[in-house]
């Protein structure tokens, strides 16, 4: 049996997670006290159930029951189950946003008096040690919904598959960086396609824009020394059973440079690997 331990901030998208993980399969158990996960587990063995997939959301709405989640989680990778937890985050600002338009308490107002900001704050530092023992990390704070659930079906459609999965992504500074990356490359020191006008509307997904990016030395070499660094790089961390690595390429305005460089390693990396996710976040913003 595979398990799944959806977690992370009030406000930052489990409900949507369980949605597609119900979508593929997964047994959904919601607000499921973290020392019932390993009973659960126990009475469906002794059973013979059938369940093969399960996902349970563990959270601050546990109380003192939810303090216990990083012993459960300890225990249960101790005793050889399948188990990967998925934590997902999000800007404090985007939280306070969320909870305004749904209108809806956090889990922690009556703890902190109803200020939402020092219920925000309390939450990470309890949430600190869950988060280091994560399998996978999103931040959803500039993620549309969309594109949110991609990632996780792309993440958990395929779970039990011993492989690396990567997602090579780019993004524009000015709308703010991307926090759930593991490596991040700023590229906004070569020639902007911005400030040439026949080029300034199109993308690094146009063949001109893209041959434009890359027509210069520095541009060539640079490309050259990161397919040489990930070359050194991805081996070790498959080596040290990392199921997720996140590379992303960052821009001013994430249309051109940025859309080139993540293609053009999104590319070379297929070519070597396979499974290569490309995705664009603010490509078609203005």
């Amino acid at each position: 049996m595979k398990f799944v331990i959806v977690t992370g901030l009030s406000g930052s998208g489990k409900s949507t997670a369980v949605d597609v993980l119900e979508d593929i399969g997964y047994y959904c158990i919601d607000n499921m006290p973290p020392e019932l996960i390993g009973k659960f587990a126990e009475v469906s063995a002794k059973a013979g159930s059938k369940l093969e997939k399960v996902a349970f959301v563990a959270d601050i709405r546990g109380g003192d029951f939810f303090l216990k989640l990083d012993e459960t989680i300890a225990q249960l990778r101790a005793e050889n189950e399948d188990i990967k937890v998925l934590f997902l985050d999000s800007t404090d600002d985007v939280i306070v946003r969320r909870y305004k338009e749904t209108r809806r308490k956090h889990p922690l107002d009556e703890v902190t008096n109803g200020n939402i900001r020092k219920a925000i704050s309390t939450e990470r530092k309890m949430l600190i040690p869950i988060k280091e023992q994560a399998d996978f990390y999103i931040d959803t704070s500039l993620t549309s919904t969309s594109k949110f659930k991609e990632r996780v079906y792309s993440l958990f459609l395929e779970s039990g598959e011993d492989f690396l999965r990567i997602d090579v992504c780019s993004f524009g500074f000015k709308y703010g960086t991307m926090n759930e990356a593991d490596l991040i490359f700023d590229v906004r020191c070569l020639p902007n396609p911005f400030y040439i006008p026949e080029l300034k509307e199109k993308t690094g997904l146009n063949k001109e824009v893209y041959d434009y990016v890359l027509s210069f030395n520095e541009a060539k070499e640079l490309l050259n020394k990161l397919e040489d660094l990930l070359d050194f790089l991805i081996p070790l961390y498959k080596r040290e059973g990392k199921s997720q690595l996140i590379i992303a390429f960052g821009c001013t305005g994430g249309k051109h440079r940025s859309v080139t460089y993540a293609e053009a390693i999104g590319r070379y990396l297929e070519n070597k690997l396979g499974r290569i996710r490309i995705t664009h976040r603010d490509i078609e913003k203005h």
